[in-house]
């Protein structure tokens, strides 16, 4: 059997699902898995949403799933994520999704540390612009925050994330929603008392919650004890630093009102002077969209227009992923390659990669040894390796899917990502694991080749323990 450091290997697997040809794992939660993948044809890049039937029949999230899908159909605009279909197999839902590369809002706020009032502005503007599209098609985002919102490569906002929406149909009798969800953080106030709250009138409030963030580089309200975080948002309590101009103070104040009967509407923060300036809405096609198909995907029926078969082919030896050049490229925020060696401490959120010049079996190794004294167990599965903690944290416990690429001969890419947990624990445990692993870690010399010319460091090229790699998908 070939070993895992892919010396000699003579082949690979490709997967197959209708005519998509499936690639690497974009990110992972619970119930889904979200892949990179190309349609054979057109050859356009597309990110494809995963989810197993099973579980989802086991943890009764049909209607949820439904809701989700039926969501991403009936919005079509430029700064909302697109889902082109929706396919299934026996096993499995497939939701084909637009793909971006620009990484999240929340990854240019870590960077950045807050953002210029008209760069703000900008986001902001956008983001309102596709909110109250959602809310004209009837229906309510109920999780809006920086993670959710994606920046394209050309820098242009786009809301995802539609797995707790509510459409019309979830709105009884008095008008008002019920169902108590969302991030702590940017909840409000009426949704946290669980009495029924107006959908619009809430993603509002996260919208407020999102525009004070990307000009204070901070949140409005935070507490590590959720009971005083729920006190100070019932309220109101945040004071806006004094960098602030006023009429951005005014509006954001109008948006954080714990009341939402005196809460500004969304036609009224449109027609705001600090809103409107420089403000164009954007010109769009607004297709019919037909929902009948949603209840196909579920369906078991071998003459279903849906239905896909998942297959592999090129099946050859055991060996880490071969990355193409623009598999690489594309993992580069905005097709920019200047940022693929930087060093770049600091900026880790849910995610990262270093390079190494070690074999596989050497990383793996190395990688049990650093997470051992942790507290952590390592599973493997080949070139993939399932990092989960033993101890229960904030969000239970913390699980890092971990991946073994091979980017150049001799060269790979280590992607560590969360999984499950809390993600400031996931930072804490990247930073005790780059430590452990600082021998393995490879940086790049400079394009010049510095004073040493270019000299090949290998193993000791990583000694002040930093990352080579960290892009954003």
């Amino acid at each position: 059997m070939t070993s895992c450091s892919g010396q000699g290997s003579s082949g690979s697997s490709r997967t197959r699902v209708g005519k998509y040809e499936l690639g690497r794992t974009l990110g992972e939660g619970n119930f889904a898995k979200v892949k990179f993948a190309r349609h054979v044809e057109s050859r356009e890049n597309v990110a494809i949403k995963i989810l197993d039937k099973e579980k989802v029949l086991k943890h009764k999230m049909i209607d949820q799933i439904k809701r989700e899908i039926s969501t991403m159909k009936l919005i079509r605009h430029p700064n909302v994520i697109r889902m082109h279909e929706v396919m299934a197999s026996k096993t499995k839902i497939y939701i084909v999704l637009e793909f971006v590369t620009g990484g999240e809002l929340f990854d240019k706020i870590a960077r950045s540390g807050r953002l210029k009032e008209d760069e703000a502005r900008k986001y902001f503007q956008q983001l309102i612009c596709a909110v109250d599209y959602c809310h004209s098609r009837g229906v309510f985002h109920r999780d809006l925050k920086p993670e959710n919102l994606l920046l394209d490569a050309n820098g242009v906002l786009k809301v995802s994330d539609f797995g707790l929406s509510a459409l019309p149909q979830q709105v009884r009798e008095d008008g008002l929603l019920h169902t108590t969800c969302g991030t702590p953080n940017y909840v409000a106030p009426e949704v946290i008392h669980n009495k029924g709250y107006d959908g619009a009138k809430a993603d509002l409030w996260s919208c407020g919650v999102i525009l004070f963030v990307l000009m204070a580089g901070y949140l409005p309200f935070e507490e590590t004890n959720l009971t005083a975080l729920y006190k100070k948002i019932y309220k109101a309590e945040f004071t806006s630093p004094p960098w602030f101009s006023s009429s951005a103070k005014k509006l954001i104040n109008r948006i954080l009102d714990p009341n939402p009967a005196t809460r500004i509407t969304f036609a009224e923060v449109v027609e705001n002077d600090w809103f409107k300036k420089g403000y164009k809405p954007p010109v769009f096609e607004q297709p019919a969209v037909s929902l009948d198909d949603v209840n196909s995907i579920f369906s078991e029926s071998l003459d279903s227009k849906n239905l896909v078969v998942e297959r592999r082919e090129e099946e050859g030896h055991v060996a880490p992923v071969t990355m193409n050049a623009f598999e690489l490229i594309s993992k580069s925020q905005g097709l920019n390659l200047s940022s693929l060696f930087e060093k770049q401490m600091g900026l880790v959120k849910r995610e990262t990669r270093f390079t190494s010049k070690c074999s596989a079996d050497e990383i793996i190794s190395e990688i049990e040894k650093a997470a051992g004294p942790l507290g952590f167990d390592v599973k493997k599965n080949n070139c993939k390796l399932k990092i989960q903690g033993e101890k229960t944290g904030r969000k239970g416990h913390l699980s890092v899917a971990t991946e073994i690429l091979e980017v150049a001969p001799s060269l790979y890419m280590v992607e560590l990502r969360k999984s499950q947990g809390d993600t400031l624990e996931f930072h804490k445990f990247y930073k005790n694991l780059a430590t452990g692993l600082k021998d393995i870690v490879w940086k790049a010399e400079p394009i010049d080749g510095g004073k040493d010319g270019g000299k090949d460091e290998g193993k000791d090229g990583g000694k002040d323990g930093s990352f080579s790699i960290n892009l954003d998908i």
